[in-house]
C-alpha cells in the first residue's frame, strides 16, 4: 500500500491545520507516493533512531518532533545531523511529523497525559483555532479525581512517567492540589492561562529559571517533568496505527522505536 493512504487516515484523526502557525508539521523527507510495508513511531528522529529504522527495514517514520525544525544551511555530511538526512534518503525512509497538532487534537497527547494523571473532564488551556464554529486549544486543565498534597502528587507524576526525579516550583509542598493544568513539551509561556483558569499546579517541561521566579511570585506551583514525557506519543500512535491496520486490512508491520532519545540523565 502507499504511504499516502496511511497518512490520509492519520490526518483524518490529526489534521495538519490544527498545528500552530509556522510549525513545520507534515512530510519532511521522502515521498508519500511510495509502497510501504513497515511503519515505525518515534518521539525524535536522531541518528540512533535512523540506524534502528535501517536495521528494521522501516519504510515510514512517524515522529512527534520535526527532524528539520530549523532550515539546514549546508548539506555537508561531516555534520551528524546532515549525515542523518542523507542516510534517510539513501535508505528510502520517509519521515512525517505531527508536532503541535498532536498536542491540540482531541484524544491527543495532552488528553493522554490527563488520563494517566487522573485529571477529569479536561478543557483546553489556551485557544488556538476556531474551525467550522468549533474551538480547539493547546494544553489541558481539569480537576483531579482525588485531591492530593503536592508532595504526593509529585510522586504520582514520577511514577506515571517513570522518572527518577523532576523539578518542582513551590513554596508549600503540603498544599492541596485539586485543579491541574498540563502542557507537554515546552509550555511555560502558557502559564498565565493556567493562573487565569484557577490552576493549583501547572505541569510542563523546560521551565526557564526566571519564569519559575515569576510563577512563584504569582502563587502558582509547577512541576517540570522534562520534555521527554512526550515519548508517550510513540506508544499511543503505534496503537492507533495498529487499530487502523486491522480495520483496513493494510497488512503493515507497525513498530515502536526502542531507542531512548532523552538527552538528560540523573546521576
Amino acid at each position: 500500500m502507499l504511504a499516502s493512504e496511511v497518512i490520509k487516515r492519520f490526518e483524518e484523526y490529526c489534521p495538519e491545520k490544527l498545528a500552530i502557525s509556522g510549525d513545520p508539521v507534515g512530510l519532511h523527507i521522502g515521498t508519500l507516493n511510495k509502497e510501504i510495508k513497515t511503519v515505525m513511531t518515534t518521539l525524535d528522529v536522531r541518528p540512533e533512531v535512523v540506524c534502528e529504522a535501517i536495521s528494521k527495514e522501516v519504510d515510514l517514520l512517524i515522529a512527534k518532533h520535526p527532524p528539520i525544525f530549523r532550515p539546514a544551511k549546508r548539506l555537508d555530511t561531516d555534520n551528524p545531523q546532515n549525515k542523518m538526512y542523507a542516510d534517510l534518503l539513501k535508505h528510502d525512509i520517509n519521515v512525517y511529523a505531527a508536532h503541535t497538532n498532536i498536542d491540540i487534537v482531541e484524544d491527543g497527547l495532552n488528553d493522554w497525559f490527563c488520563e494517566l494523571l487522573g485529571i477529569a473532564n479536561p478543557e483546553f488551556l489556551e485557544k488556538t483555532h476556531e474551525i467550522n464554529g468549533k474551538f480547539y486549544g493547546i494544553g489541558r486543565i481539569g480537576k483531579l479525581q482525588e485531591k492530593l498534597s503536592l508532595v504526593d502528587f509529585t510522586e504520582k507524576v514520577k511514577e506515571v512517567f517513570t522518572l527518577d526525579s523532576c523539578r518542582v516550583i513551590a513554596e508549600d509542598f503540603e498544599k492541596t492540589i485539586e485543579t491541574v493544568a498540563i502542557c507537554g513539551g515546552s509550555g511555560e509561556k502558557f502559564y498565565p492561562s493556567a493562573l487565569e483558569k484557577g490552576a493549583d499546579l501547572y505541569i510542563t517541561g523546560d521551565i526557564y529559571y526566571h519564569t519559575a521566579h515569576d510563577m512563584l511570585a504569582n502563587g502558582l506551583s509547577a512541576i517540570d517533568p522534562g520534555h521527554h514525557i512526550e515519548v508517550l506519543f510513540t506508544e499511543k500512535i503505534a496503537e492507533k496505527l495498529q487499530t487502523w491496520n486491522v480495520e483496513n486490512n493494510w497488512q503493515l508491520t507497525i513498530l515502536k522505536s526502542e531507542v531512548d532519545t532523552n538527552p538528560f540523565k540523573v546521576r
